[in-house]
């Protein structure tokens, strides 16, 4: 069997290795594929795997000998499922390998916009703590989180693991989720001190009451978007806003235009509705920002937790049971 991995540099930029999917047969390992270089670079393959590549109508109609086409990520919206469903080739994605790493990242960007360590950090290396008069100062006033209301949008396996982290930090938490019964069992299970502590809630309550505010949903057309300027109008102007879901669930015109006004406090984000990011996203002009390339899910733990579950997702094609598939025919 043939392996084509269109993208592997982003998952494995050569710290860990691809020899676990060389026992299904031979694998060539693309760094980055251009749109233009998909058909070449996928050639006979039967297996496709990419991550952020479009495998599209064109690709699949030029390339017949693909059985099977497997997402190194969690979101597919990258493949054609239409087109695949038609020529029933299973899609494949690998769900629930980084959400302890997304929520980590998810709370690095928080504490850098209440603590702003590296600002900090710069000042005394810059000298400033040495001239200062006071054993100690600060550049911006410091928040502290405990006692604030953090409002999670989206409530699947990264949205629960933020959740843990909030309540250790004795935030309060509202949660927004289409399956509201997901977050009354997730009450039900925690301990009798902390259920008080997280209630679900409309969309419109959780812009309006929460100090922060986390995103953790996938990008659809009903997500698209979300943060704009109606639902920016409804927030504190103390808020921070953090998503490190998908970049197209922000208008990024309408969030820099409320960092400016100061109708929002705070925009974090690793994620940008065009990436890599242009040189003209208005974000690169917004102030109380923190922008970082797309890394939160990128830790070598979850990485590897990445590359095992897309071989055994293999593996159980192979053996005509198909795990982790994500379309149907």
């Amino acid at each position: 069997m043939k392996i084509s991995i269109l993208d592997g540099h982003a998952v494995n930029p050569g710290d860990i290795s691809w020899e676990g999917f060389k026992a299904f047969g031979s694998v060539k390992v693309f760094d980055n594929t251009p749109q233009d270089k998909v058909i070449e670079h996928i050639g006979d393959s039967e297996v496709v795997l990419t991550n952020k590549t479009p495998v599209t109508e064109a690709v699949l109609s030029a390339c017949k000998s693909v059985k099977y086409v497997g997402v190194l990520a969690t979101g597919y919206n990258v493949v054609d499922l239409e087109a695949c469903n038609r020529r029933k080739i299973p899609v494949t994605n690998v769900p629930d390998y980084s959400s302890s790493s997304v929520a980590q990242g998810v709370f690095a960007h928080i504490l850098e916009f209440t603590n702003n360590t590296g600002l900090h950090s710069q000042s005394v290396f810059s000298g400033e703590w040495i001239d200062s008069k006071d054993f100690c100062y600060w550049k911006k006033p410091l928040i502290e989180l405990e006692g604030k209301k953090l409002g999670i949008y989206g409530f699947g396996n990264i949205g629960r693991r933020v959740c843990v982290i909030a309540l250790a930090f004795g935030m309060d938490v509202l949660c927004f989720s289409r399956t509201r019964e997901k977050i009354i069992e997730y009450i039900d299970s925690l301990p009798e001190i902390q259920k008080h502590r997280v209630k679900p809630v409309d969309s419109d309550t959780l812009f309006k009451e929460c100090d922060v505010i986390s995103f953790h949903v996938p990008l659809t057309k009903k997500t698209e978007h979300i943060i704009n300027r109606k639902t920016l109008s409804l927030v504190k102007p103390s808020a921070l806003i953090v998503n490190t879901a998908r970049g197209g669930l922000a208008d990024e015109g309408a969030v820099k235009e409320a960092l400016v006004s100061g109708r929002l406090g705070g925009y974090c984000c690793d994620v940008v509705e065009v990436e890599p990011m242009l040189k003209d996203n208005p974000l690169l002009e917004a102030p109380n920002c923190i922008i970082t390339p797309h890394l939160v899910w990128a830790s070598k733990e979850a990485r590897l937790r990445l590359l095992k579950i897309a071989e055994n997702n293999i593996r159980s094609f192979l053996a005509g049971k198909v795990e982790n598939q994500v379309n149907s025919f």
